[in-house]
């Protein structure tokens, strides 16, 4: 999968490519040479710099036609900012500054069709998604799909805990947890607690 890297800040782009060892990308520094490589790239991840896209983005959200793997990074992430972006199409949001195994989880977790943020955001996506909030079909297809243990494990989630602290609620093993959360997922069809959230709001 090609990498394309967007920032009207060549120095950003040149951190972006020594910090991770990048060496094959595609670089992009003004918006209309990006619509030109969409048009040319398949398989492409675009991993933009948020004060250089910023304005496009409106443009993007409004319109429908955000591209299907698109990265969105800052240097000060904000978890409104990442919330926003998220709920509205983005594939993944977090630090410009992220370390190279963030990165590589990233992208890896983008190139497989899913969504990417840090722990704060997915937690605070998750408190967002109460079971007060939940639609009333996504909550007919829990009821109906999964076990009493794991509707216990999705409502614990949704208040954005964390597997051990899940564990500690229900008193089971953060083993346990797992094991119902890779249940939960298999029966939805999903591969990830943001996919989670997103299926349920």
């Amino acid at each position: 999968m090609n990498i394309l890297f967007f920032s009207s800040n060549m120095d950003i782009i040149n951190e972006w490519k020594q910090r991770h060892a990048v060496t094959d990308s595609i670089v992009c520094s003004d918006v209309d040479s990006l619509s030109d490589k969409l048009n040319d790239y398949n398989n492409l991840i675009i991993i933009a710099d948020y004060d250089s896209i910023a304005s496009e983005l409106n443009t993007m959200i409004s319109s429908g036609s955000i591209p299907n793997n698109l990265i969105v990074l800052e240097k000060s992430p904000a978890i409104v900012t990442g919330k926003m972006l998220i709920l509205r199409g983005i594939k993944a949001y977090g630090n410009s500054r992220m370390l190279t195994h963030h990165y590589n989880q990233m992208i890896k977790t983008v190139s497989e069709g899913n969504i990417w943020t840090y722990p704060e955001l997915t937690a605070e996506l998750a408190k967002t998604s109460n079971k007060q909030s939940l639609n009333r079909d996504a909550l007919e297809l829990i009821e109906n799909r999964l076990s009493q243990k794991e509707l216990e494990v999705i409502y614990l989630i949704l208040d954005g805990l964390t597997n051990d602290v899940i564990a500690s609620e229900l008193n089971i093993t953060t083993r346990t947890v797992k094991a119902h959360i890779s249940s939960i997922f298999s029966k939805l069809h999903i591969n990830d607690r943001i996919s989670l959230i997103l299926l349920l709001k």
